[in-house]
């Protein structure tokens, strides 16, 4: 009988500590974010727009501000980055994806999934192998993955107006362009010094707005008090630089004219200008 006591009794433990793995490593179960629903533009009339301009601003994901965009590189639990988020709305939710090739139509043509893959540099690699039977090199395919962890920036199209009705500029995100920063491999597949840029794709904004809504932004100082993704982006909780405005010159961007230092000063001069619109409009 003490024997069966005890066996029932480790039964018992080991089932509880089965239990247990499964369940989720938190105190409670989180429904705010997973249930949200982004809150709707409001309204806006034509004659209540009195001024409005096409912005390109430049989001640097290195920096401490934007970080909270770039990482995890990689999957942990529940929590993902911006692009992977994006990645999974394309693979699964039906979002859609757009060619950067022309730059000045963003939102024409359509990119398929094996376009998409080609920007973030992702297929099919024959690498040689030793067989450790035989000591031999043998051919072996291998998944090479999407670049997530080489998106260091993101390239925003926002539009900026003047709304009338409330007396107040006005701003929205339009489109999203994650930007690869990675360097240049030679000949014999080994990283150079070339460091390159690429544009990979186009997204609308407000059609990844219900997705970024149902995400967690990692909260550096409160775990259990944290924000979505859209929430980030509609209280403009980034910083960024002016990369262009609309203009006579086929909208040209800054580093078409000027570089360096130069580029800088002509970034913070379009953003003056920007904020003496709306201090101009309110001159008596």
């Amino acid at each position: 009988m003490k024997k069966i006591s005890v066996l029932m009794g480790i039964v018992a433990i080991s089932s509880i500590s089965l239990f247990a793995q499964d369940q989720l490593l938190e105190v409670y179960e989180r429904e705010h974010i997973p249930n949200k629903r982004p809150v709707p533009y409001e309204y806006m009339r034509e004659a209540d727009v009195m001024w409005s301009k096409l912005v390109y601003r430049m989001v640097d994901l290195r920096q401490t501000q934007n970080m909270v965009l770039y990482y995890p590189t990689r999957p942990i639990g529940g929590r993902r980055n911006l692009i992977d988020i994006i990645l999974y709305g394309i693979d699964n939710e039906g979002i859609r994806a757009f060619s950067v090739s022309d730059q000045k139509n963003e939102f024409t043509a359509q990119m398929t999934i094996d376009e998409i893959n080609n920007a973030f540099d992702a297929g099919l690699d024959t690498v040689l192998t030793t067989d450790p039977l035989t000591g031999e090199l043998i051919p072996q395919v291998i998944d090479r993955g999407r670049k997530t962890d080489e998106v260091k920036k993101l390239l925003l199209k926002e539009q900026w107006f003047f709304d009338k009705n409330h007396s107040v500029m006005k701003v929205r995100v339009i489109g999203v362009c994650p930007i690869r920063i990675y360097y240049r491999l030679d000949d014999n597949g080994m990283p150079t010094d070339d460091l390159l840029q690429k544009q990979t794709m186009w997204v609308y904004f407000p059609e990844i707005r219900p997705l970024l809504a149902n995400h967690e932004l990692y909260n550096p100082h409160n775990d259990s008090q944290r924000i979505s993704f859209d929430d980030f982006f509609m209280q403009r909780r980034f910083t960024g630089f002016v990369f262009a405005v609309s203009n006579i010159y086929e909208n040209r961007w800054i580093n078409s004219y000027t570089l360096g230092v130069d580029a800088l000063l002509e970034a913070e001069k379009m953003k003056e200008s920007l904020f003496n619109v709306e201090h101009d409009l309110w001159e008596f």
